[in-house]
């Protein structure tokens, strides 16, 4: 690409930007209406590029009566603090809070999507803008003069058609993984909370329960383990962007499973050190510390043979008395996240002890339900697995045109 076509704006030249506002929330009249509100909180396991709504929706009452402006759609959300750099899409008309500057793209100076993209590549130097020591902040005027080099609209709208062909295909999956996790949590409820499971209607109950089945605590069905947390936990030096055994970190493990986008690894050396803690093929990871009760299943589709957990996250391994698939949908029921929640202690770093959820009781379904219901379920984690690693492949692929694409060393 020649770079001669390419000129250094400063992005109050080629987008208005916008700051949010949070109406009052002693009001209920400004709450729960039909626009959509949005917070840096909203976007912290976000996996699309556009965004519709927040957690929460306020009234025309409550933007009226705010700093907070209806925004058009397209319009690129940037989260100005705690933390900077989240980034989406309007998808429609939508507000944020005070936590954003809102870049509308002049359309014949630039185009929204390559925008989008501008920022996700240079956030960290987004952050050298910021200002405040306790909690740093990018300012309407600090972002207006922050310098960009683009190309013409023409050539970002090819750039931008490039990289969202990985997002779109990685996007898609990301839906079909959504609908494969409900369908199984919903395949879970209906046969053990519910208890419409093939037989159901001959099946003879005594204390709730089918007769063949019981309940039995957590501690005694699934075997607990946590990590090696002696002399040989790896330090900070210790850690590399590419090595023998995966070093899982709180980021690493979310609500829908592994999550691979960033990870760390330490040494053969280090590994052999470690007395426990190492993850065998079946067994599924619960955080416990700090955020409780995320969960991922390491099953024969993730594309990592060494992997050991952190502090803040223990091991479940079968026992032989109910299969890791029933154990992750069971970590995902209503009954087992509040339980946990129940159990979870400390305000300011909250924690679930072992010997907490040991205690735990879990209903244990006779050998030929689990059998049956293991093997459903588990064609649906096999898919996921699988489209979770199509995703790795295409967000590095994406990541490592991203870089070039910007730059304008690569001919568009």
């Amino acid at each position: 690409m020649i770079l001669s076509t390419w000129n250094t704006k400063r992005l109050g030249e080629i987008a208005t930007i916008i700051s949010g506002g949070t109406p009052s929330t002693d009001v209920n009249e400004y709450w729960n209406g039909n626009i959509g509100w949005v917070t840096p909180a909203d976007l912290s396991n976000y996996k699309f590029r556009y965004i519709a709504r927040g957690e929460r929706n306020i009234t025309e009452e409550g933007l009226s009566h705010s700093s907070a402006c209806l925004l058009p759609k397209n319009t690129v959300l940037l989260s100005s603090r705690a933390p900077i750099g989240y980034v989406a899409i309007a998808e429609n008309e939508i507000t944020t809070n005070q936590g954003f500057k809102n870049l509308i793209c002049r359309e014949n100076k630039a185009n929204f999507r390559f925008i989008y993209y501008w920022l996700s590549h240079n956030t960290e130097s987004l952050k050298n803008f910021a200002t405040g020591a306790t909690f740093p902040e990018l300012s309407s005027t600090r972002i207006k003069k922050i310098k960009a080099l683009l190309p013409d609209v023409p050539t970002q709208k090819r750039i931008a058609d490039i990289l969202s062909a990985y997002d779109d295909l990685i996007e898609n999956n990301n839906k079909r993984i959504a609908l494969l996790e409900k369908a199984a949590q919903e395949l879970y409820k209906e046969w053990f909370v519910r208890f419409r499971f093939p037989g159901h209607e001959t099946a003879e109950f005594e204390n709730g329960l089918p007769k063949e089945w019981d309940y039995i605590r957590f501690g005694k069905a699934i075997e607990i383990i946590d990590s090696d947390r002696g002399t040989n936990y790896p330090k900070q030096e210790e850690f590399y962007g590419d090595g023998h055994c995966l070093f899982l970190n709180a980021g690493n493990v979310k609500k829908t499973g592994f999550d691979f986008s960033a990870v760390s690894f330490i040494s053969e050396e280090k590994d052999r050190l470690l007395r426990k803690g190492k993850l065998k093929r079946g067994d599924v990871v619960l955080t416990t510390r700090g955020t409780v009760g995320n969960s991922a299943f390491y099953n024969d589709f993730v594309p990592f043979e060494h992997i050991r957990i952190n502090s803040g996250m223990v091991i479940l391994r079968d026992l032989g008395c109910v299969s890791p698939e029933y154990v992750y949908c069971l970590l995902n029921s209503p009954y087992m996240l509040r339980s946990m929640e129940l159990y979870a202690s400390g305000s300011a770093q909250p924690q679930l002890p072992i010997k907490d959820m040991r205690r735990i009781k879990i209903i244990n379904p006779d050998d030929d339900t689990m059998r049956i219901f293991t093997e459903k379920v588990q064609k649906h984690y096999n898919l996921i697995a699988l489209l979770v690693s199509n995703n790795q492949n295409l967000a590095k692929q994406r990541d490592l045109l991203l870089p070039r694409l910007m730059s304008g060393k690569l001919e568009v």
